[in-house]
């Protein structure tokens, strides 16, 4: 007997796809109790679910998710619920930058993120132009060699008028690392623990964060959904391209904050927007889940692509 994951929430836990046809009660306690806890981490629910835009909806082991289409191409959205986390790096972790002090942040409203970064496909159907991307051979790769103006000023606009009610954006630098860390009750240096190697991320193995074993090095991007994805369901948030966020970088609070969305305008003239999650050719040290980038807005550059990311309605 097959087992469906639950399309509508509230409806009762999501169970794994197979179960056999007779299961002892004390199994089926423990597979709703264990269900029920994972529903725990992801509540409260969206205000609005499925959006009107939404073309597929459901929920899963990872959460609630909902897709939109554009020509074919599809891309899932993943709820992020509203919570707390402690933003930034401990001082003990190996190879941390000075520019990662710890402090606390809380999210009051959850938000949608795209469960991995924008595909070749993805930018095709949007803008109608092949993808300016340094490994094209793909389309289902992610898009890279596109800038911060690139994305907002272009293909966003696009996107939303393509999907009434989307009203997709960039995230900001708060949510990327709250999303990477997904819900994580002991923070380490990667969300799959304090180090990584090329079955989990793709980087350059050969080197490893202080005290991990060297892997293999791809030397190029990878299809997105290649590797394994975190304890929310997105894909790839270390490695394969950096990812441009709203924000403009500057340096981190020096007390507990809420909503944060950095300056309101580039605090230097040789300000940069903030980039994340380290890229195929970063060395462990640039993927970890504190690690902070930041380049020029109109940088068109092989290693930097973005996620999509929408807000709670």
């Amino acid at each position: 007997m097959k087992s469906k994951a639950v399309q509508k929430p509230g409806s009762g836990p999501a169970l794994p796809d197979e179960l056999p046809d007779a299961l002892p009660l004390a199994a089926l306690v423990a597979l709703a109790a264990v269900a029920a806890k994972a529903r725990a981490r992801w509540s409260p629910a969206p205000p609005v679910f499925p959006a009107a835009w939404a073309v597929a909806y459901g929920e899963d082991r990872h959460g609630l998710w909902q897709a939109f289409e554009v020509k074919g191409v599809r891309q899932v959205m993943r709820w992020l619920p509203p919570g707390q986390f402690t933003m930034g790096t401990p001082l003990t972790e190996p190879e941390r930058e000075e520019g990662e002090k710890e402090h606390a942040v809380t999210l009051t409203e959850g938000c949608w993120l795209a469960e991995t970064c924008c595909t070749q496909a993805l930018w095709l159907a949007v803008t109608g132009t092949e993808s300016p991307s340094r490994f094209s051979d793909q389309r289902g790769n992610p898009v890279d060699s596109v800038s911060w103006n690139d994305i907002v000023q272009d293909f966003l606009p696009r996107l939303n008028a393509l999907v009434p009610g989307l009203q997709a954006r960039l995230p900001t630098e708060a949510l990327w690392e709250y999303a990477c860390r997904a819900d994580a009750s002991s923070p380490t240096a990667f969300s799959f623990g304090p180090q990584i190697n090329s079955d989990q991320v793709n980087f350059d193995g050969n080197h490893p964060l202080t005290g991990g074993k060297k892997s293999a090095y791809r030397e190029r991007t990878v299809p997105v959904k290649s590797l394994p994805c975190n304890r929310w369901g997105l894909f790839e948030m270390h490695g394969n391209v950096w990812e441009w966020c709203a924000d403009w970088y500057a340096p981190y609070p020096l007390t507990a904050v809420t909503n944060p969305m950095g300056p309101s305008e580039a605090p230097t003239e040789a300000a940069g927007r903030v980039l994340r999650g380290g890229s195929w050719v970063s060395r462990a040290r640039g993927c970890r889940s504190g690690m902070r980038g930041a380049d020029v807005p109109g940088l068109r550059y092989g290693i930097i692509g973005f996620r999509l990311a929408r807000g709670a309605s």
